[in-house]
């Protein structure tokens, strides 16, 4: 058995029970924190309040070589774990496609995810969200300014009245990265790069989503570009229009003026 356990968004408590349970029950587990991670714990405490030791294996570890895992789902009972929903914000699709091929089977333990808390948090609809894009730091992608497939994405969600989640890039465990450069991007510089193609657009910042202290801004990505908003991890949405309940939501929970 290989079940696909989501840890939730902030810390060691995010998981739900049924996770927890299905952690401890385990013969193995295994971890990427390379396309999220819990920024409220650290592995040990995870470890500590799990009651398990956790393998945490690399993008090489998991997308070449996912071997380890496949194999010792073939005779044990094997959980791998991911911040977010495993299947949603962290998509392991390959991994599970990989072992039914193998006939071992499997089954997920969902976790909350990044784009339903981006919803609740601000008030905006969650039907309303299109297509979602993650705005990458300029030297992970080998250019200036915003790729061209992040303003797309964008625009083709505005033409349909639609809200657009932005995720943030994050460099954790990257050979490529230099460790004095910035981990974490924020929704400050965020809301700098698209403010070139996106000039007077309205932006809503969501910030720490999951954990005792979220916080949530609105208001244009220029103003937002010249505030900070604290420790990760952070998003970003770029609204549609807004319905009148949303448009309240913003006012009273963000703090937006939006005549």
């Amino acid at each position: 058995m290989l079940t696909f356990v989501g840890l939730g968004l902030y810390d060691e408590r995010s998981v739900t029970v049924a996770g927890r349970d299905a952690i401890r029950d385990a013969d193995r587990v295994f971890a990427e924190f390379y396309t999220s991670r819990l920024v409220g714990t650290d592995l040990e405490t995870l470890e500590d309040v799990l009651e398990t030791s956790i393998e945490v294996r690399d993008r090489a570890g998991i997308e070449q070589d996912p071997e380890p895992i496949l194999e010792a789902a073939e005779s044990e009972d094997v959980v791998f774990c991911t911040a977010g929903d495993t299947m949603v914000s962290t998509t392991h699709t390959d991994l599970r496609l990989r072992a039914a091929d193998r006939g071992i089977e499997t089954r997920i333990v969902h976790g909350t995810t990044a784009q339903t808390a981006a919803g609740s948090l601000t008030g905006l609809q969650n039907y309303r969200f299109g297509k979602a894009t993650t705005l990458p730091f300029e030297d992970a992608h080998g250019g200036d300014g915003v790729p061209d497939s992040v303003v797309a994405t964008i625009e083709d969600n505005r033409e349909r009245d639609l809200h657009t989640l932005v995720y943030l890039d994050i460099k954790v465990d990257d050979p490529h990265w230099d460790e004095s450069d910035d981990t974490y991007m924020t929704a400050s510089k965020a809301a700098a790069m698209l403010s070139e193609p996106f000039p007077d657009t309205l932006g809503v910042v969501v910030a720490r989503a999951g954990s005792p202290d979220p916080l949530v801004a609105a208001d244009t990505l220029d103003a937002l570009a010249a505030q900070s908003f604290g420790e990760p991890l952070h998003l970003l949405v770029i609204p549609g229009s807004l319905h009148p309940l949303e448009a309240d939501a913003l006012e009273s929970i963000a703090g937006a003026e939006l005549e």
